[in-house]
């Protein structure tokens, strides 16, 4: 699906409106720092706009915060799940506690999830 400029203009928007988790959670996965793998932030993928895509593990992480807990919420997100699944993506959720209880604990979880798929996309 080609990027649209509307969409390319909102992921930028986002980039420069992270949540504190994001922006906590961007530290340690910018610049390969997390076992070489490469993410980016805010990044378009198909219809939607992932929090952190590593485009070579074909892994979306997702920051959920508390504006993912109305019924409305919960549907966009099952659909979000849904495309990124049958597009061939991993999709994992993080919750903002979770990036401020144990970072460390969230960036194992990732590796463990991304490291997997090589072996099958590349």
């Amino acid at each position: 699906m080609r990027q649209t400029r509307l969409m390319t203009k909102r992921a930028r928007s986002l980039r420069r409106k992270l949540t504190d988790a994001e922006r906590k959670l961007w530290y340690a996965l910018r610049a390969h720092r997390l076992a070489g793998l490469s993410f980016r932030r805010q990044a378009p993928c198909g219809p939607f706009i992932a929090d952190f895509l590593c485009a070579e593990a074909w892994l979306v992480v997702e920051v959920d915060g508390a504006t993912h807990s109305t019924e409305e919420e919960i549907a966009y997100d099952r659909r979000r799940d849904e495309w990124f699944a049958a597009n061939g993506y991993r999709l994992l959720r993080v919750t903002n506690s979770e990036i401020y209880r144990s970072l460390d604990g969230v960036c194992e979880t990732i590796v463990s999830a991304a490291h997997p798929r090589f072996s099958t996309h590349t």
